[in-house]
């Protein structure tokens, strides 16, 4: 575990570092998120801080890793870069739904292309599985980046559990991914805690994504039936993926579009309308992520049977979390504020 630590240490560092550098550029260039009747903060803060995420992540295994790591994993740093960039433009001018959402599937297809791609079935059924899991794990860490320490949070803690699952089956360049990844995200959360003084943005939640999705890709569990290894990162993603559904169930329901329509529908924003408190809303989906991810370690050990049982388990959990927050608490809601509270807010704090 010494050079995964040192690893996660040396990004965690360098991203203490980089991220307030990455505010000033922000503030620089005037990439700033201002507030607004569907944002839960009431002054502008700076964005690019997943710029710091990436740099962080990127220098730590060009100088303190092995130069193996970029040889095996060119599609995965390309693909990664991509994500970031378009994250880049769409902080800084915007970019519509469906333009973000074909670049994913460029950056998915360059994953598939230097082989980095799901076997479960074979053939095209693989192909396609891969582009939906690296999308929809993209967007889905795109969504849950709505509330201070949210999203920087639980890609740590996925991270974390991804590099344990690494070690535990000795896939050490899956590991030095994860653990770059980890470190650059604590790193960066010190100051995207609440009250967060910048925001990831597109560049760090598309990038994030992106990376989780393929990491967990990459692992593999050889003495496992494919049921179960494939149980594993779904769990360790658990959060994302529920958000998502939540989302889309709702947005659906309501007859919106869950790809264009934005809103305080999500996880996050319902924990704290229900606890009082965005901070206590945010550690109750760590406490879930984290214990998401023990379980998924628990099925690395697993017969197909108690697999089978955590998964029947996990769905009806699923089912009634999205019935007790839609239908049983779907009718609270936040008063938004009016234009003029708006205004008045963003004055006395400018």
């Amino acid at each position: 575990m010494t050079p995964y630590l040192l690893l996660a240490f040396s990004a965690l560092i360098l991203a203490i570092g980089v991220t307030p550098l990455a505010r000033q550029v922000a503030l620089r260039l005037g990439v700033i998120d201002n507030p607004g009747a569907r944002k839960i903060h009431a002054a502008p803060v700076p964005l690019l801080g997943g710029a710091a995420i990436y740099v962080s992540f990127l220098l730590v295994l060009i100088f303190f890793g092995n130069r193996f790591y970029v040889h095996q994993f060119v599609g995965i740093f390309v693909g990664a870069t991509l994500m970031s960039l378009m994250g880049v433009v769409d902080d800084r001018w915007g970019l519509g739904s469906y333009a973000k959402l074909a670049g994913q599937l460029v950056a998915a297809g360059v994953l598939v292309y230097t082989g980095v791609s799901v076997q479960l079935f074979g053939g095209w059924l693989d192909v396609a599985l891969t582009l939906l899991w690296v999308v929809g794990i993209t967007n889905a860490m795109n969504l849950l980046d709505n509330m201070d320490g949210l999203s920087g949070g639980i890609a740590m803690i996925a991270a974390v559990f991804f590099l344990l699952l690494a070690a535990m089956s000795r896939q050490y360049l899956v590991g030095a991914l994860a653990a770059a990844l980890a470190g650059a995200c604590a790193g960066f959360l010190i100051y995207n805690w609440n009250p967060a003084h910048i925001f990831m943005g597109d560049t760090g939640s598309l990038f994030i994504g992106f990376l989780l999705a393929a990491v967990a890709i990459k692992l593999r569990f050889p003495s496992n039936s494919n049921t179960v290894t494939w149980m594993i990162p779904i769990l360790v993603m658990a959060v994302p993926i529920f958000d998502t559904t939540l989302v889309f169930t709702s947005r659906l329901r309501r007859g919106k579009n869950p790809l264009t329509t934005p809103g305080k529908d999500h996880l996050s924003h319902r924990l704290a309308r229900l606890t009082g408190s965005r901070r206590e809303a945010v550690l109750i989906c760590y406490l879930i992520a984290g214990a998401a991810g023990l379980v998924a370690v628990f099925l690395t050990q697993a017969t197909v049977v108690e697999a089978r049982f955590v998964a029947v388990f996990m769905l009806a959990a699923v089912i009634y979390g999205i019935w007790w927050l839609e239908f049983r608490h779907g009718g609270v809601r936040e008063p938004e504020p009016s234009p003029e509270q708006m205004t008045e807010q963003v004055r006395s704090l400018s």
